[in-house]
């Protein structure tokens, strides 16, 4: 049976939706239909006895102004445009075009039939576990704690709580300048997000210190798992709280005026942060209080007895330890819940589980005790440790596409499988239902699209160069740049999206289009989709292929707005 909230999960269900321009009638167009019958698809020059053809009639939707004669007043002009695409944006946006995306949807980047899909493996932390964020206040405190006790740092850091919001997922830091910033796909800093400690680093002093450039290149940048030279990159969810502790030792050493050496401070913070972790301090939270850290429980139990009444393979592969997998598991699932998985590995060591060879499987006993036998097979309802993936696709015989596996780090979960075995896999980003629910606001949407229809104004009006419309070009800039901070901060008023810089997709987003065939925000959103769902990527248009400018499209019509301007491109 369903667990309850499921079927509100469902009433969202489908396909994931996706934002879709508006349909409705150009303003100012005379006609309505579509190109095939002499509507608006396309621009119109005249022919004789007054007849249209294709090419060359100012368009309707790029405002009824006139281009200015020589020597006309230009200022007037721009501005008559600016106001007649306000107008025509704010139009084009109905009530309810809003809420289009849905949170508990799932989303593709590659096709996938769940239909071939026989065998489904699990990460198990922030995976089937979702965590509740009275964790990361714990390990801060924990880690900070253990700076102060054991490494011998001030005891003032002791006032220094966790900043819930601070940082997001995705940021990299740079260890010999003691910075903490977002890079986008093309290794491009998004300036206003660079931060040395708790406080934001001028855009000058970061492009100075970057040798002129926002640029970071690439032998400086991440390796393969997130590791570079001198930059590191924060992937996953637990390294929340590292990054705000990381943040708040440099304020402390900055405002005091005490010099530190980076390398030795990056080091004992990711030390501290470790042991919170290997010497089972977080567990003991978990297993103490599992209602309170625990979320989604009854939707995990669905979910995976959802599957196994489809006949499908299930098996979990994870670095937590056995005790606090099996008591986490009860919880949620129940205390037979080991019968549901043909197959659990815990304490296996990813990455490295997927690249390296040397590490056998050990079996454990019911109490979680270690066995000598030589592990020739793997039994189902047993439990094994360490491992690697070779032996797992020998004992087993699954390979390629007919698994499908579940993880929320790109690097240590999902890269491997995917480029070097031909696994399927699914990301779990739970910060996809907080950013979606910020999309479908209506602050947002008019936000974004006013920002494009700018941008596009601003890049065709720009062959106006005298005094008067250079300033008026200047302060659409200054417009844009305001916009673009507005829909930043709507997201988180530091680093702003995990997805997305000012335009560009950010590096975690790149990795995250490389690394897995669908994502969504929780496990639980498998219940929206039949077992045999196929996800289709839908075609996104690159540059050269569809003006999709807000300023380019009569909404529901391919035309090109302006294109009077336009004539001195051959």
């Amino acid at each position: 049976m369903a667990a309850p909230g499921i079927a509100a999960l469902r009433r969202g269900g489908g396909a994931a939706p996706r934002l879709l321009a508006v349909a409705v009638p150009c303003h100012g167009c005379r006609l309505t239909s579509g190109p095939a019958d002499g509507g608006c698809g396309q621009p119109r020059e005249p022919l004789p006895g007054g007849r249209a053809r294709r090419g060359t009639e100012p368009n309707p939707a790029a405002g009824s102004q006139p281009a200015p004669a020589e020597g006309a007043d230009t200022r007037s002009y721009l501005w008559a445009r600016y106001h007649e695409m306000k107008k025509l944006v704010y139009d084009l946006l109905p009530p309810g075009v809003c809420n289009l995306l849905n949170p508990a949807a799932i989303y593709a980047n590659n096709e996938i039939s769940l239909g071939e899909v026989e065998i489904y493996g699990f990460d198990y932390d922030y995976t089937l576990a979702q965590y509740s964020n009275l964790l990361h206040s714990m390990i801060f405190n924990t880690a900070r704690d253990i700076l102060i006790e054991q490494f011998k740092y001030p005891e003032g850091l002791g006032k220094y709580d966790y900043i819930p919001g601070f940082a997001i997922r995705g940021l990299h830091y740079d260890v010999q300048k003691s910075l903490l910033m977002k890079i986008d796909a093309f290794h491009y800093v998004q300036l206003g997000t660079a931060y040395r400690g708790l406080k934001p680093v001028p855009d000058e002093e970061v492009i100075e210190l970057y040798g002129g450039t926002q640029h970071i290149p690439l032998y400086q940048m991440s390796d393969f798992y997130g590791k570079g030279p001198s930059l590191k990159q924060f992937m996953d969810i637990f390294s929340l709280p590292e990054m705000t502790l990381l943040s708040s030792v440099i304020d402390y050493f900055i405002t005091h005026g005490i010099e530190f050496d980076q390398v030795h401070l990056y080091k004992d913070i990711s030390d501290a942060i470790r042991d919170v972790h290997v010497k089972g301090v977080m567990y003991k939270w978990i297993e103490k209080d599992m209602e309170q850290y625990i979320l989604h429980g009854d939707e995990i139990y669905a979910v995976l007895n959802r599957l196994v009444n489809h006949k499908k393979k299930l098996f979990l592969i994870t670095n937590s330890p056995f005790s606090f997998v099996d008591k986490g598991m009860k919880h949620m699932v129940g205390k037979n819940w080991r019968d549901l998985f043909d197959m659990v590995i815990v304490q296996a060591d990813k990455p490295n589980f997927f690249t390296d060879r040397r590490k056998p499987f050990r079996k454990l006993d019911d109490n979680g005790s270690l066995q000598w036998d030589k592990i020739n097979q793997l039994e189902k309802g047993k439990i094994y440790k360490e491992g690697n993936l070779f032996d797992f696709l020998r004992l087993t015989g699954w390979r390629g596409s007919k698994v499908l596996y579940f993880g929320d780090h790109l690097y240590s979960d999902l890269a491997d499988l995917m480029l070097r075995h031909g696994w399927r896999t699914g990301a779990i980003v739970p910060e996809l239902e907080t950013e979606i629910r910020i999309i479908n606001t209506e602050q947002y949407m008019h936000s974004l699209t006013w920002q494009q229809a700018l941008t596009g104004l601003l890049e065709r009006m720009q062959m106006y160069q005298d005094a008067e419309s250079k300033q008026v070009l200047l302060e659409w800039m200054k417009e844009r740049q305001e916009i673009r901070s507005l829909t930043k901060n709507l997201f988180n008023p530091q680093f702003g999206s995990i997805f997305r810089t000012f335009h560009n997709p950010t590096y975690f987003s790149r990795r995250l289009v490389r690394f897995s065939d669908i994502y969504m925000a929780s496990i639980s959103c498998l219940l929206n989709y039949d077992v045999n769902f196929t996800f289709y990527p839908r075609r996104t248009p690159l540059q050269h292929e569809a003006p999709l400018w807000m300023d380019q499209l009569c909404t529901g019509c391919m035309k090109t707005p302006f294109l009077e301007e336009m004539v001195h491109i051959r």
